[in-house]
């Protein structure tokens, strides 16, 4: 596996800059458009990935980068080399249009359909994720404070599960019906993964539909803390997909 570490610093640095152009944005009277696909997109989306673009086009320049606005605008770039980045710049627009503060800038790395890298920020909560398969994961305060994260295996009385804020439906309560969930509470965005990735939560489980952008690089970060990603028979759960959506899933703590 090839390590990319060296690129960590400069894109921790490129999640915080476009976290801030999204906080401008979101303490300003902004307009909320509606994609093809009927979900939101503001000025902040877009803002944000362009600033994305270029600081990826300055650190790894001949890794292609699949990011959610572009594809939307028809821009999808040749991933057949197997190494390419996936880019979410505001996951959770839904949150952010709420203001509850529960969205995240993503950027996720896919060797050989896996992702081996993952940035996450949370803008309004100062937290950044991030992770390598060849370093571990870390989450990062505003002092630039580093600690190590890792997952956690779940208490003998039951499992603390973390469900989609916007997106929690029968299904998902039907289908965690089959555990013994002691603590259930609910979280935007793909601030989730982070949480099982950080020992606070044990069980995320997602009965909708998603994006190949929305995960990767939360389950980058996930991998390096030593949880998992699969579907929900238990099968691993893999990048590449021709049209980029996801099936369904389940993220893990130890088990």
């Amino acid at each position: 596996m090839t390590s990319y570490d060296h690129l960590t610093d400069g894109l921790c640095l490129a999640v915080r800059e476009a976290g801030a152009k999204i906080m401008e944005i979101y303490e300003s009277d902004f307009e909320v458009r509606t994609k093809g696909d009927e979900s939101p997109v503001t000025a902040a989306d877009e803002a944000a990935e362009a600033i994305i673009l270029e600081h990826l086009a300055a650190l790894a320049p001949d890794i292609p980068v699949v990011a959610e606005e572009s594809v939307a605008a028809g821009n999808i770039p040749d991933i057949s080399g197997g190494t390419y980045w996936l880019v979410d710049p505001l996951d959770g627009t839904k949150e952010f249009v709420s203001r509850n503060g529960e969205f995240t800038v993503n950027i996720g790395l896919i060797e050989d359909h896996r992702p081996v890298l993952g940035v996450v920020y949370a803008p309004v909560l100062d937290r950044l994720f991030f992770g390598s398969m060849t370093s571990g994961a870390f989450c990062e305060n505003m002092s630039g404070k580093r600690e190590k994260i890792e997952v956690r295996s779940p208490d003998e009385d039951g499992l603390v599960v973390v469900a989609s804020r916007s997106h929690r439906d029968a299904a998902t309560d039907d289908y965690l019906a089959q555990f013994t969930v002691k603590e259930l509470t609910s979280a935007g965005s793909s601030l989730k993964f982070c949480l099982v990735a950080a020992g606070e939560a044990d069980f995320y489980p997602r009965l909708g539909r998603t994006m190949e952008w929305d995960t990767a690089a939360a389950h980058g970060v996930l991998r390096a803390a030593g949880g998992s990603l699969t579907t929900l028979e238990g099968e691993e759960f893999l990048y590449g997909k021709p049209d980029f959506a996801n099936g369904f899933f389940v993220a893990k703590g130890k088990s």
